[in-house]
């Protein structure tokens, strides 16, 4: 018993449980350990959001010194004083909570920092650019790490597809042998998929966001208006040159420049969350197969590293897979706040909801493209235990092919008895009956390499 009368280790404030707590890192992955340790983790980690803000302060401070705005020198100090700054997520998260949003608290330590530049920061932005032009540098850079797990995904499969492009195996439909297929075929059915979502994401244009106070560009306009151009630049008109400001802003980011500011149309993030859903699902798909092929019964695929278990020694857990699979599940039900509509020029708690559903869809994803890149460089592949499931049904695999054969009444007499079919050898060969499965793997190879090239 301790003094106060509890027992010890009892979960008391201030007890050994609340000390474990504060000792936990908040974003460590310890209950999605699919993205722990990834690439991708570190790009959306608290520290990386902070610097990303960071970094749309100093190139918003860059683009007004180009567009003649404020001083060169005002950037510069900006930019320097952006890149050292120390940020302390922890704390900063506790000081955005009088605001909604951390760009307050943080725009406050930027100004402190800047020196003589203090009065040039953050101007004519509001809080919702920052977050926004932070969250897509975030994803672009996210999404850069997913693309690679994704080559380092498919390079295995092409191989597996163009290895296996003859490997006999039974499809499965409803779970119930089919016909006959090729485990060439399979693998470059989830190459396919890869493929697609590669491209999907490839497709996406993130913009940057600068609107103002209501998405207006006002207080650019008005400082336009307020400081004359150079010579060089002749008389553009004030709302020129704060539209001009947009697109050295972007350019500054690397991202695209937006038609217009899209605070309250959040259809940009909501076509991010869709591209990572399915991306995530093609990663799925993946994963539950080989699950299922690895089963006990079934025998015909294996991971390199089984995992093991807490209580059976015995097991070789598919434990790349069960991590793959858990991700593709829990990505939609992440990206579901993503893309809400806000109410007039900007919402008030549907665009807050996103910022840490993106995260989580992000992580996810990326930890799945990197595990199954790890599952699929070692996935080893069993044919004579395919050809054996193949043959459990005693060629009634090929009862299709019958059918194009044989009167009806006679193919069911055929079928109703017990043991191994009687009939035609060439008619009952798997082998004989892959339709077009060799010349769809080809195809879908010919396509990842030309995409590779």
């Amino acid at each position: 018993m301790t003094s106060d009368g509890t027992r010890h280790g009892a979960a008391t404030p201030g007890g050994a449980s609340e000390r474990a707590a504060r000792d936990t890192a908040p974003d460590a992955g310890l209950l999605t350990p699919v993205r722990a340790g990834t690439r991708v983790e570190r790009l959306t980690s608290d520290t990386a959001w902070a610097r990303a803000m960071l970094d749309a302060e100093a190139a918003l401070a860059r683009a007004q010194a180009r567009a003649g705005l404020i001083p060169e020198r005002a950037a510069a100090l900006i930019t320097r004083a952006a890149a050292d700054l120390t940020v302390d997520p922890a704390g900063l998260a506790r000081r955005a909570r009088r605001s909604a949003t951390p760009v307050v608290p943080l725009v406050t330590d930027l100004r402190a920092a800047a020196g003589e530049a203090a009065g040039f920061v953050h101007r004519g932005a509001t809080s919702q650019d920052i977050v926004d032009s932070a969250a897509m540098l975030v994803s672009s850079r996210a999404l850069a790490a997913i693309t690679a797990g994704l080559e380092a995904a498919m390079r295995p499969l092409a191989a597996l597809a163009d290895r296996h492009r003859d490997t006999v195996m039974a499809a499965r439909t409803l779970g119930q042998q089919a016909v006959p297929t090729t485990f060439g075929l399979k693998a470059a059915g989830w190459l396919a998929g890869l493929l697609r979502a590669r491209d999907r994401l490839a497709a996406l244009r993130l913009p940057a966001q600068l609107g103002g106070a209501a998405g207006t560009l006002a207080a650019l306009v008005e400082t336009a208006a307020m400081e004359p151009p150079s010579p060089a630049a002749g008389a553009p008109a004030p709302q020129a040159r704060a539209l001009a400001l947009v697109d050295l802003f972007a350019e500054e980011l690397g991202l695209a420049t937006p038609q217009t500011p899209w605070h309250a149309d959040r259809t940009v993030v909501g076509e991010l969350g869709a591209a990572l859903t399915g991306t995530a699902e093609a990663l799925g798909k993946v994963a539950t197969d080989v699950i299922l092929l690895a089963q006990t019964e079934v025998g015909e695929v294996a991971e390199a590293a089984p995992g093991g278990s807490s209580a059976m020694p015995h097991k070789r857990n598919p434990a790349l897979s069960v991590l793959v699979r858990s991700a593709a599940l829990q990505v939609p039900v992440y990206a579901w706040p993503l893309g809400r509509s806000g109410e007039h020029e900007r919402a008030a708690g549907a665009w807050q909801a996103e910022w840490a559903p993106l995260r989580e869809c992000l992580r996810l994803t990326g930890g799945a493209a990197e595990t199954a890149a790890e599952l699929l460089a070692g996935l080893e592949v069993f044919p004579g235990r395919m050809r054996a499931n193949l043959d459990l049904t005693g060629g009634r695999v090929v009862s299709e092919r019958l059918a194009a054969h044989l009167p009806a009444d006679e193919l069911a007499e055929l079928l109703r008895g017990d043991g191994p079919l009687r009939g035609p050898d060439d008619l009952l060969d798997p082998a004989a009956y892959l339709g077009a499965a060799r010349e769809l793997v080809d195809r879908v190879l010919a396509a990842y390499r030309d995409r590779r090239t």
